[in-house]
């Protein structure tokens, strides 16, 4: 489990194939920036851009994580080398300043505005039809690690069409601390729902086929 606040901008230095031939994953080296690893041991999880990972190795400044071929289908930003946000898996002895979040990629989103707006940013994002239903205003939602809280929600079109447009306030802090300063309109960026939504779903539709 991770909050979705992100404790340090890694970079992904080097993405080799492992064997496999073409349905075979990627091993990344990311290093791991401000992020201390004198704590993390093998086998433990670190979310890369929102996707939970498991470190394979490491030593002082970096780790290597592999990638499956479905988790590439599912996301994206770990076949790059790019700066990603980092963030150790939860403890129990920590705030859980964000929302709980599972490191598990639901959908990606498709930025559609990314403008200053005073001392703050309005990033609107387009998440797919099967993550419209799971969207609410003032409800949270991750993006590419970071956990946000969605200021306003617009559906577009009916039925099968159905496509959800949302709006998120970026403080400068957010900017700073992220790599979220880096969106462009037309970048896709991974997402995540918030569990409590996924869960209240289930539960809605289960209870309905019952009836």
């Amino acid at each position: 489990m991770f909050t979705g606040i992100v404790a340090a901008i890694g970079k992904i230095e080097s993405v080799k194939p492992l064997e496999g031939g073409s349905f075979a994953g990627v091993r990344l080296n990311i290093h791991a920036g401000g992020l201390p690893l004198a704590d993390v041991a093998l086998g433990d999880s670190i979310a890369i851009n929102g996707a939970c990972m498991t470190v394979v190795e490491k030593d002082d400044s970096s780790f290597r994580v592999d990638v499956s071929r479905e988790s590439l289908n599912c996301t994206v930003g770990l076949d790059t080398l790019t700066e990603v946000n980092l963030e150790k898996a939860l403890t129990l002895n920590e705030r859980l300043g964000g929302h709980l979040v599972s490191g598990h990629v639901d959908g990606l989103g498709v930025v559609r505005k990314f403008e200053a707006v005073g001392e703050s940013w309005e990033l609107v994002i387009e998440a797919p039809h099967d993550l419209a239903k799971f969207l609410a205003f003032k409800g949270s939602i991750v993006v590419n690690g970071v956990s946000l809280t969605v200021n306003r929600v617009t559906d577009i079109g009916t039925g099968k069409d159905l496509v959800c447009q949302f709006s998120i306030n970026l403080i400068p802090h957010t900017i700073a601390m992220t790599t979220l300063k880096h969106l462009e309109v037309g970048k896709q960026v991974n997402l995540e729902i918030d569990l409590i939504a996924r869960y209240v779903e289930r539960m809605v539709s289960v209870g309905a086929a019952g009836k």
